[in-house]
């Protein structure tokens, strides 16, 4: 058995960063990773996500330019599309293995198992630290559904690999996964169809957002079926064929997965370590990442952290913090998100909701975007922009961004959270016309 300084199990966006920094200070360091170098994001997740979209996007503005006098015609070349999308996640993916090769980190590319407090083996090598840290993510939970098993079904990370648009697509599930990943089909040409077993889609959202980007996917020709529950698949002959529990089908070419996700403690045999998990198969964390095993840290969506990579990517920060003696926790910062649909949705901090349920005396207030003027020149008009505060102190506490490249904007109110600013602060600010962000201080102006 090897003694080395630290071992990292898994090479997420959280986990590649600490074992490149802990390399470069000297520290003996084994990565260990039993798929792609890279994690969710740089292989499934983010990555070809986010370059999947720019193509989808691209093609509906294309053809809704037509409400500003452009008539386009879009040709799609799917496999062009998809060809580009793996060629960036294989240069992403290069890159990590480069900037850990080139620190020193030792990498072994097999599956990883405690076989004792501290000991972790792989591959044949076995090797104990004083220092472990788990980043091993989360992979697609996929339901006890009847026939599903062994079908040619995709998930969000065999769906990069398809090279040709299939005429019809079934969605399980209308969370942002499904709702990202089916809004760019629709727009690339497949007639989809979102299965949903909740009243309305992305139902963690406020009941407005769900419409929003329901009536925005329905004009790109999605279908929803909701409140709806697949009691079998079946697959033959190139179609899949849903059952519904109310008796009636569906069919299409291609069937997406997309009801949840599962924690990667798979294989890690983490009770030899010490380790324990919860009821859903989740490391079990304290507030500085310190699992029930000595000297054993977990990190990121494993330790059931918000799954997102800049969540992933803080928590590294955090824990280097933590083991050098600083004061930081699992949620010391002002949490923003987005979901890349079009509208977009950019969130940070609390809803209405979840701040009075925090005992805050709070408002919300919206700001529609057919009164935003950029909003109008541009014809992008769908959605809103909504702030919440604390009617005590004027702090803002959270703000909801449903519009045209959100996910950029939320950043103006996740800045004014972190730094404990008022409304009046946002109500002060001269803000540039035209622009998007201009209707910030107008928003806040409500509030008097």
């Amino acid at each position: 058995m090897e003694e080395v300084d630290a071992l990292i199990i898994g090479s997420g966006q959280g986990g590649v960063p600490f074992a490149i920094d802990l390399a470069t200070e000297g520290k003996k360091t084994v990565l260990f990773e039993r798929e792609s170098l890279g994690g969710s994001c740089v292989n499934y997740g983010c990555t070809p996500s986010k370059a999947f979209l720019a193509a989808a996007h691209a093609a509906g503005r294309a053809r809704k330019a037509k409400s500003l006098g452009i008539e386009a015609s879009v040709r799609v070349d799917f496999p062009a599309v998809m060809e580009r999308v793996r060629k960036i996640v294989g240069d992403f993916n290069s890159g990590v293995q480069q900037r850990l090769e080139k620190a020193g980190v030792r990498i072994v590319r097999a599956q990883a198992r405690f076989t004792g407090e501290r000991i972790v083996r792989a591959g044949g090598v076995e090797c104990t630290a004083p220092l472990v840290v788990i980043n091993t993510g989360t992979s697609a939970l996929i339901p006890d559904i009847p026939g599903l098993v062994g079908t040619p079904y995709l998930d969000n990370k065999s769906f990069f690999g398809m090279r040709d648009l299939p005429k019809r697509l079934l969605v399980l599930g209308g969370g942002y996964i499904g709702l990202e990943l089916g809004h760019g089909m629709a727009r690339l040409g497949s007639h989809v169809t979102i299965f949903h077993r909740g009243e309305r889609v992305l139902d963690r959202e406020e009941a407005d957002v769900s419409e929003a980007l329901r009536q925005s996917l329905a004009e790109d020709g999605v279908e929803f079926k909701l409140r709806a529950n697949v009691s079998a698949v079946s697959y033959a002959d190139g179609i899949f064929n849903l059952q519904l529990q109310d008796g009636q089908t569906a069919e299409g070419e291609a069937l997406l997965v997309a009801t949840g996700r599962r924690p990667n403690t798979d294989g890690l045999d983490a009770q030899a370590g010490n380790v324990a998990l919860d009821e859903r198969g989740y490391v079990k964390v304290d507030e500085r990442f310190r699992t029930t095993g000595s000297g054993v840290y977990a990190i990121g969506d494993v330790a059931g952290q918000p799954a997102f990579t800049h969540v992933s990517w803080e928590d590294y920060r955090r824990l280097k913090a933590i083991l050098k003696g600083e004061s930081r926790t699992r949620d010391d910062r002002v949490l923003g998100y987005a979901v890349y649909t079009e509208p977009q949705v950019g969130r940070a901090g609390l809803t209405l909701d979840e701040a009075n349920a925090k005992g805050y005396r709070a408002r919300a207030l919206t700001y529609p975007m057919s009164s935003v003027a950029r909003a109008i020149e541009w014809g992008e008009t769908q959605g809103f922009y909504r702030l919440v505060v604390d009617d005590e102190s004027g702090k803002i506490l959270g703000a909801t961004l449903v519009g045209y490249e959100a996910a950029e904007l939320v950043h103006v109110f996740i800045a004014h959270m972190q730094a404990g600013s008022t409304w009046h602060s946002l109500d002060e600010s001269v803000h540039i016309h035209p622009t998007y962000a201009e209707a910030f201080p107008s928003l806040a102006r409500l509030f008097a």
